[in-house]
């Protein structure tokens, strides 16, 4: 046994190896992107990152019904996009174990809302196992496979940013326990969900259900201790150790397994205190299930915790009338930082010139839906991964431009649009949609850590032994504009998108195509995976009109006396501030 500094990502990919896992899927989204990653260096394993959430846990589900221990990572909006499969497995069993590992996002840190998974779990009657700190994480990733097999169920394993992003010491054995396959036996009435098997299932499955709950009352992770008995806290996951920071003296009732929550053990914990909280956060999930068992859950003394967001030590001891320990105060008086695009991001001069045509974008997710903030002001609208086609569609059946007199743009990046917006492009043109669709292809997945995707034709492996999207062989890689003309655009253009005359060409003659489909790729690789510079721009006799400024790079700046400045050290030779300049006064570096 030797001690490590983990995260809860790296401890739950030693878990798992550690566990005979044998096939690790997923799609990266923050913050459960660098599980993979961890498993991937890992000997006999294999992983991919799939083309979305559906499509990974899908394929795990086959190689766990084929026999072999399996895994599948995403983040809670994930989980939606794999919902399908997700409740239909809940209902067929697997084979070999299924673990699924789902990270939530309290406070919003890196997604569009906040979601409790564990909800999704009860749903579909699964367990939910619920790691505080990385000991456990690795602890119980290693135990779920064991769980799931016992009891013919995926598992879940539930973690937040918290606990995914936070080192803290674990004792590893670091020692593999190979399992050998389960054998495959074709099981029809199990696995295949046409209805009247369907239904068959349904009773196994509250079988299942009867024997977990017996299970959850005698497991050791979950676990009661006892200090002061005028106040007993339930609660799971990170917030386990910001009540004991917050609350040293309270009792507590640790639930490890989140679903199904242990009924006798939680009434027996509320009659030996006087007063029982839960402590929980984004939601009311177990706060409603232990009223839903008859048992009395109390409003912290001095008010209810926030409704939203993540829950610190400071808003427990608020909520409990607690005071705050010393501490210093906070640094005064510091400038913003804002988030913005790189120096030398691809995207930058598709928002500028979709902002000066003052278009209504609708946008997705990834790291262009920062054209949604200053100075560009162009994105109207992210609602989830794929939607900015299908909602440029309804734009145009809602007759917007028309009324508005405002071209409608569709904005999608590369890995968006192989992970959901190939459906909805193709629901356009199925409906004799018109409009102009976006694509940026900066040839990577570049919002969670430039992990490679169908677009640029690199795998989970080959990121994993340095190979770079720009290597790959023509061929390997989905073609976007052959795919675009097979599917019926009526036209397709690929445009440089560090070229800004060619952009503004590009996008001011699609929109005057009222009667057509338009898919416009704008190419130019991301910085993260094209380090290359070139000698920094110059300014002569700058004629202050801050136009320059305007297009958001940070390396450009304002001297005291309102002349443009460029930052040396960031600037990486790119020249988009030279295609903006309207008076020449930037020249482009030799």
């Amino acid at each position: 046994m030797a001690k490590q500094l983990l995260s809860g990502n790296e401890a739950v990919a030693q878990g798992l190896w550690e566990a005979g896992c044998a096939v690790g899927v997923g799609y990266p989204g923050t913050p459960s992107t660098e599980m993979l990653e961890n498993l991937v260096k890992k000997e006999d394993v294999y992983c991919e990152w799939a083309p979305n959430e559906k499509v990974a846990l899908e394929v795990g589900i086959g190689s766990a019904m084929g026999g072999v221990r399996s895994a599948a990572a995403m983040k809670h909006v994930g989980l939606n996009v794999a919902a399908d499969p997700f409740m239909s497995v809940a209902n067929t069993g697997v084979n070999g174990g299924l673990v699924l590992l789902v990270a939530d996002d309290p406070s919003c840190y890196s997604s569009q809302n906040e979601q409790d998974s564990r909800n999704y779990a009860a749903f579909a009657r699964i367990p939910c196992l619920d790691p505080s700190d990385s000991e456990e994480a690795y602890e119980f990733a290693k135990r779920s496979f064991d769980i799931s097999e016992k009891f013919d169920t995926p598992v879940m394993l539930h973690e937040t940013m918290r606990i995914a992003h936070t080192r803290t010491m674990v004792e590893v054995a670091g020692e593999r326990t190979e399992v050998a396959p389960r054998a495959y036996e074709s099981h029809p009435e199990k696995y295949v969900m046409m209805p009247a098997m369907a239904v068959k299932r349904r009773a196994v499955t509250d079988e299942r259900e009867d024997a977990l709950k017996a299970w959850a009352e005698d497991t050791d992770l979950n676990r009661v201790e006892m200090h002061d008995t005028k106040i007993g806290v339930i609660v799971a996951g990170a917030l386990y150790n910001h009540v004991r920071e917050a609350l040293p003296e309270a009792s507590i009732l640790k639930l490890g397994v989140s679903w199904p929550l242990p009924q006798h053990k939680i009434e027996d914990f509320a009659a030996s205190v006087e007063k029982l909280y839960v402590v929980e956060e984004t939601c009311t999930y177990f706060a409603d299930h232990v009223r839903a068992l008859g048992v009395e859950v109390s409003i912290p003394p001095a008010g209810p915790l926030p409704r939203g967001g993540e829950i610190m030590p400071a808003h427990i001891r608020a909520a409990f009338g607690v005071g705050e320990p010393p501490h210093p105060a906070p640094a005064q008086g510091l400038p913003g930082r804002p988030p913005a695009f790189c120096a030398g991001c691809p995207h930058r001069l598709v928002y500028v010139e979709l902002h000066r045509m003052h278009a209504i974008v609708t946008g997705d997710i990834g790291c262009y839906t920062l054209g949604a903030v200053a100075p560009y002001k162009a994105v109207d609208s992210v609602i989830d991964m794929g939607a900015s086609l299908s909602m440029a569609h309804g734009m145009e059946l809602a007759g917007v431009s028309e009324r508005t007199k405002r071209p409608v743009v569709g904005v999608i990046g590369d890995s968006t649009f192989a992970h959901s917006g190939i459906t909805s492009l193709l629901g356009t043109i199925y409906n004799g949609g018109k409009g102009t669709l976006c694509i940026l292809d900066n040839r990577t997945t570049a919002m969670t850590g430039a992990q490679g995707n169908p677009v640029n034709g690199v795998t989970l492996t080959e990121q994993s032994q340095g190979v770079s999207p720009l290597s790959v062989p023509e061929g390997k890689y989905l073609d976007l504009e052959a795919l675009c003309r097979a599917m019926g655009v009526d036209e397709v253009e690929t445009i440089d998108a560090q070229d800004a005359a060619s952009i503004r060409k590009a996008l001011r003659t699609a929109v005057k195509h009222t009667d057509k489909l338009s898919v416009l790729i704008f190419r130019s690789p991301c910085r993260l995976i094209d380090r290359s510079t070139h000698k920094a721009p110059t300014i002569e006799a700058c004629r202050k009109c801050g136009t320059c400024i305007q297009i958001g790079c940070p390396a450009l700046g304002k001297a005291a006396d309102g002349s443009a400045t460029i930052d040396v050290n960031q600037c990486i030779g790119c020249n988009q501030c030279v295609q903006s300049c309207p008076f020449g006064c930037i020249k482009r570096g030799e």
